[in-house]
């Protein structure tokens, strides 16, 4: 085989590569956030980072689409999928019957649960029906909104903030007794800028699990489904999950 037929191949190669690269197609990305650890902004940098931050841009190298990452609050994801205005989203979304019916969710790709945080003092709340007569904060458009409003014969105390982080200042503050939210974001604040000042009670309530959120007859379901689970099969989901939670369950 000659030298010049071997240079031949190999630019042929090379410009297959690059046109393959130069055509992948570039998905809009939305993520809200205000979700941490999943997705906040590092000060720093201005790059959006978080546990979503790293497996959606690890799904998009391995299923083959470049991200156009934008931000927006959490209740304008869903209308937004609707639309069409966006192509995917991530942030924490929990698969339930009712988004399903208008948007395509990949398989699950974390295990969650709703959890109350109170102020470190307050041991008049410790678990879910306690909460009665209470002020209540939660987030606008969320699950844990639409429990406390099935479940809580008094809805008049709850009050939706648009931002996890308000809905903290408030119970910081006394403006409310207790919040009910996701609690991988609750136990986070826990541990982080509240600790020694609010603390989790309870047990975990309404077990969820999130999903990423594409529109509705998306071709790119497949594609993140099988990302997802190569992730998991090569050990790469857990060494992202530890990094930002600490020692995996073994059933995840």
């Amino acid at each position: 085989m000659s030298t010049k037929w071997l240079k031949t191949v190999g630019a042929t190669l090379a410009l297959t590569v690059a046109a393959g690269t130069a055509s992948a197609e570039t998905l809009k990305v939305v993520t809200d956030p205000s979700f941490v650890p999943f997705e906040m902004m590092d000060a720093e940098t201005g790059k959006m980072i978080g546990f979503d931050m790293e497996i959606i841009r690890e799904v998009a190298d391995r299923a083959g689409f470049e991200i156009d990452l934008n931000t927006m609050d959490f209740n304008g994801i869903i209308p937004a999928l609707q639309s069409g205005s966006v192509d995917i989203a991530i942030a924490g979304i929990t698969i339930t019957d009712e988004r399903e019916e208008i948007v395509d969710f990949s398989n699950p790709y974390y295990d969650s649960g709703l959890r109350l945080l109170v102020r470190e003092p307050n041991d008049e709340v410790k678990e879910f029906d306690d909460l009665e007569g209470k002020k209540i904060g939660t987030k606008i458009g969320s699950t844990s909104y639409d429990y406390l409003m099935k479940n809580l014969e008094a809805d008049d105390g709850v009050t939706p903030y648009p931002g996890s982080a308000d809905m903290y200042m408030a119970l910081m503050s006394g403006a409310v007794d207790a919040v009910f939210y996701d609690a991988p974001n609750v136990g986070y604040f826990a541990r982080t800028k509240g600790e020694g000042k609010v603390k989790t009670v309870g047990p975990l309530y309404e077990g969820q699990q999130y999903g990423i959120a594409l529109v509705e007859g998306s071709e790119w379901v497949d594609e993140v489904n099988t990302a997802l689970a190569s992730m998991k099969e090569d050990g790469t989901y857990k060494k992202i999950y530890e990094e930002w939670f600490g020692a995996m369950p073994e059933d995840m």
